[in-house]
C-alpha cells in the first residue's frame, strides 16, 4: 500500500457524499482499440463498496466487460471522484425492477423484465477524489498529478481510499 492510500470510514463516507447527488458518471472500460468512456446514470447510491447500472446485453460495454472487467466510473460535481473497479454482469429480475423506472422504459424501448435487460455490478477497488474548497489548489494538483509530479504541501486535497480497507 502506498504512502498516498488513506483507509478509513470517513474517506469512504466522503466519497459516498460527492457521489451520491451527482446522477451520470463516465463509465470507461477497456476494449481492444482503447478506452472507452460513456455516460451512465448509478442506480444504487447507498454505496457499500459496490456500483449499479442498467443497460443492455447488446452493447459495446457489455462485449468489453466480459473481455476486461476492470472499469473506471467518474463522478463531476462540486467536487470529483475516479473509482476504480471490476464489473460483472447480474440478471436478477427483482433488483432490475426495483431500480426501473419510466425514464428507463422510455430510453430503452422496454421494459425491467425484457432478457436483453442486464445490471453492471461493480466492486470498487479505490477511489480518488478532489474536494473543491479552493478551486486554486484543486487545479495546481491537477496539474501537477498529470505531469507526474506530486503536489507539495496541500496533500489533503487529493486522496486515495482503498475501499477494502
Amino acid at each position: 500500500m502506498s504512502n498516498g492510500t488513506v483507509v478509513n470510514q470517513e474517506a469512504v463516507e466522503t466519497v459516498k457524499d460527492i457521489i451520491e447527488d451527482i446522477e451520470t458518471a463516465m463509465f470507461s472500460t477497456i476494449s481492444e482499440g482503447g478506452i472507452n468512456s460513456r455516460p451512465m446514470q448509478t442506480q444504487d447510491i447507498e454505496f457499500d463498496g459496490d456500483l449499479w447500472f442498467l443497460t443492455k446485453r447488446d452493447t459495446s460495454k457489455y462485449q468489453e466487460i466480459m473481455a476486461n472487467p476492470n472499469v473506471n466510473v467518474a463522478y463531476v460535481g462540486k467536487s470529483y471522484v475516479s473509482i476504480r473497479g471490476t464489473a460483472e454482469v447480474v440478471d436478477d429480475l427483482e433488483r432490475k425492477k426495483a431500480l426501473w423506472n419510466a425514464a428507463y422504459e422510455k430510453f430503452l424501448q422496454t421494459s425491467y423484465d425484457d432478457p436483453n435487460i442486464i445490471l453492471i455490478k461493480v466492486d470498487t477497488d479505490t477511489a480518488e477524489y478532489w474536494e473543491t474548497g479552493n478551486k486554486t489548489k484543486t487545479v495546481k494538483a491537477f496539474f501537477k498529478k498529470m505531469v507526474g509530479q506530486e503536489p507539495k504541501g496541500d496533500s489533503d486535497i487529493n486522496k486515495t481510499v482503498d475501499l477494502h480497507g
